[in-house]
């Protein structure tokens, strides 16, 4: 029997761990994750570096020189440009032939919004209290707490003008959301068995 093709798509609060879930989201369900995928192949289909995506689609000015942290900027941290509106345009391209070709993880930049007309597709925000939030900057990013208070403000500002710029809605708008989960309650193993158990309910598998 032909397994159902099906898309997942996260977004989340800087310091949810949600990059964490979804890759062990996408061990538990074996089907491909992607996020920093998705910039590299925009970067070759527009000719540009790497390094000119990160600029233009990041914008971490006044951040860490890290470039974990830089990672964590999303599209639109500036004003839309016309190089910032064509990466998007090629990141959405690339995210619908993804979606079309197998059952995935898309991690950010806008999936729910690119694939929101997608029959097969689950769209989960993953958010947490804010003192957890902190606690994951100070003890796996190694920041001090203003650092971390800083950088989970900038970075909710930044997610909130990108999503509100292309999707034209915030990133934590349960009208567009499936699932909402706190990843406090269960920790990176136990949310992603979570929603790997209501998954494969909502698509009998």
């Amino acid at each position: 029997m032909k397994k159902k093709k099906y898309v997942i798509t996260i977004t989340r609060q800087f310091g949810s761990m949600g990059r964490p879930i979804a890759k062990k989201l996408s061990d538990i369900l074996d089907i491909e994750y992607y996020d920093r995928d998705i910039v590299e192949q925009a970067a070759k289909r527009l000719n540009l570096p790497i390094s000119m995506i990160d600029e233009n689609e990041e914008s971490a000015k006044g951040a860490s020189k890290n470039i974990y942290l830089r990672m964590q900027f999303p599209l639109g941290r500036q004003k839309s440009t016309d190089v910032q509106d064509k990466i998007f345009e090629a990141q959405k391209n690339i995210i619908g032939f993804l979606a079309e070709r197998e059952s995935c993880i898309i991690v950010g930049r806008c999936g729910d919004f690119v694939l929101s007309e997608m029959e097969n597709a689950i769209h989960i925000f993953i958010f947490a209290p804010y003192e957890e939030r902190l606690r994951h900057c100070t003890d796996d990013l190694n920041l001090t707490v203003d650092e971390g208070k800083r950088m989970i403000k900038k970075v909710d500002e930044a997610r909130e003008a990108y999503h509100l710029q292309y999707a034209g809605y915030k990133p934590d708008d349960y009208h567009y959301k499936n699932i909402m989960i706190d990843s406090s309650l269960l920790g990176i193993d136990g949310t992603a068995e979570y929603l790997a158990a209501l998954i494969k309910m909502k698509f009998d598998m």
